[in-house]
């Protein structure tokens, strides 16, 4: 099922986490209509970047986030996240930096090390952060 132009409900939904552990990661259609609020506006990630943009954890089911260490509040339970690459284009700092300087409205930007995360949810707070991992654990800093 298509969500938007660039991007389908199968790869905003997939996980290989899920799939793994026999993990169920049906969205309701609540969070289909986030999901499809998300794709629109990866569509103008898309085109900011006008290179394929690689989906690594979109939609994940509560039982799903906690598998994988999820925050308890995370924006990839409503839909409203997204984790992605775009190698074609550059790094997750080139990304990072390109949207942030961009006029697309987020919720939250970070620049995870290997992967960008952005969300859309309601807030629109365009806080960006930068994690990088010690110990295996992350630790945030805002960035203006």
């Amino acid at each position: 099922m298509k969500l938007s132009r660039y991007f389908s409900l199968e790869e905003m939904t997939f996980s290989q986490t899920a799939v793994r552990k026999g993990i169920e990661n049906d969205p309701s259609k609540a969070v289909i209509e986030n999901l499809m609020h998300t794709a629109a506006e990866m569509d103008k990630v898309r085109t900011l970047l006008n290179r394929p943009v690689l989906v690594s954890s979109g939609y994940r089911s509560p039982e799903l986030n906690k598998a994988i260490g999820g925050a308890a509040t995370s924006a990839h339970m409503t839909g409203f996240a997204v984790d992605f690459t775009c190698p074609e284009y550059g790094t997750p700092k080139d990304i990072f930096n390109a949207i942030r300087k961009s006029n697309i409205r987020y919720d939250q930007l970070i620049e995870e090390g290997q992967w960008v995360h952005i969300s859309f949810g309601p807030g629109l707070r365009n806080q960006k952060l930068i994690a990088r991992f010690i110990d295996g654990k992350a630790h945030y800093t805002e960035v203006a």
